[in-house]
């Protein structure tokens, strides 16, 4: 358990470090809770970071995490920095003892992960990784029926992440370009997408036992580099799974799904059930086959699900700061769950065969 820096606190004071694209995210969703004003920024281009402050209406910037630590006063932090730094920057914020919201992966590695998780624990403050699709209210309302036996024994799973802006030219846009670069900090699609459907698949059906994955980045540019970067960085992912309850499962993740701007796909057969989530379809329902006892084959319709509304990871966060109560999800200890299940992927890749997790 944590401890609250302020009990029965009433406004949460909180600084965003890294003023790139998702941190406009982070400043909008916070400004909307009521009981969390957003104060500081802080970036290493200090010039972003100016601007990032009065786009945002917020009065202080700053050069460095460093620096705004020394004289912001802050009880919590999104950190939303490059991948590769996420654990340094998170650490050092625990150890100023401020909440930390981070954005994923929450780690370069397991390793790095665990550390992250035992700075938490020795910190007791409230920690997340911004697992974003959590705030969905269907993959809440699955996980929910899945867990207390509605699909029964899982057998199947099928999940995919689908984007295809690799088809086109924009990847060779600055701002892109890093994420298909491993020396510029990106673990390729496997750390960018497959770090959120590897949590959407599990969170519902269970931990992963066993994986074999193949990765790979397809050609794009000649000699696959533009400038001082090198396109090396996978941009499919293919993964076939077994969970710790023995379901089989198939996930992959790429880039080059043209015609789909961002699909998240889950479907869990069990042993009562068939449920399908379907993001193009809706985030907020989904599709159940319930299975009746001494059927050949099925002749009932599908029928469609309205799931309640969820509170989102900004919204869960500050929750947890305020009531001091028990810590919302996802917490560090996910991510690093997640971030083992990501290893093993590259381990599996590497040896091509499959590999424990």
């Amino acid at each position: 358990m944590y401890q609250p820096l302020i009990l029965n606190m009433k406004t949460v004071k909180l600084a965003i470090i890294g003023a790139g694209g998702m941190a406009n995210q982070h400043a909008r969703k916070f400004k909307e809770i009521k009981n969390c004003t957003v104060v500081a920024a802080a970036d290493v281009d200090f010039a972003k970071a100016k601007k990032f402050a009065a786009d945002h209406g917020l009065p202080q910037a700053y050069a460095s995490a460093d620096e705004l630590l020394d004289r912001a006063e802050v009880d919590a932090v999104a950190v939303v920095v490059p991948d590769k730094f996420h654990a340094a920057v998170a650490i050092q914020c625990l150890k100023a003892g401020k909440h930390v919201l981070c954005e994923k992966p929450l780690a370069m590695n397991y390793a790095e992960a665990q550390k992250m998780v035992r700075a938490a624990a020795a910190a007791r403050r409230v920690n997340m990784v911004n697992l974003s699709y959590r705030d969905w209210p269907v993959i809440q309302a699955v996980a929910k029926l899945a867990r207390r036996g509605g699909v029964g024994e899982v057998r199947h799973v099928e999940a995919s992440y689908a984007q295809g802006w690799l088809n086109g030219g924009a990847w060779r846009e600055p701002g892109l370009l890093w994420r298909l670069s491993s020396r510029h900090g990106s673990q390729g699609v496997l750390g960018d997408l497959g770090v959120h459907i590897v949590d959407f698949a599990t969170y519902p059906v269970g931990p992963v036992r066993r994986v074999f994955s193949r990765l790979k980045a397809f050609p794009k540019a000649r000699g696959n580099r533009v400038g001082e970067y090198v396109l090396d960085a996978n941009d499919s992912a293919f993964l076939n799974v077994e969970f710790a309850n023995g379901a089989l499962g198939s996930i992959y993740t790429s880039r080059w799904c043209g015609g789909h701007a961002n699909r998240l796909y889950l479907k869990i057969c069990g042993t009562k059930a068939t449920v399908e989530i379907d993001s193009e379809v809706a985030t907020d329902t989904y599709r159940i086959r319930r299975v009746k006892k001494h059927e050949t084959w099925p002749k009932d319709p599908w029928v469609t699900v309205q799931c309640p509304p969820t509170p989102n990871n900004y919204q869960r966060f500050i929750k947890s700061i305020v009531s001091g109560g028990p810590q919302e999800q996802p917490d560090f200890k996910r991510g690093a769950e997640v971030q083992k299940v990501l290893d093993a992927c590259f381990a599996a890749d590497k040896s091509q065969r499959s590999v424990g997790v």
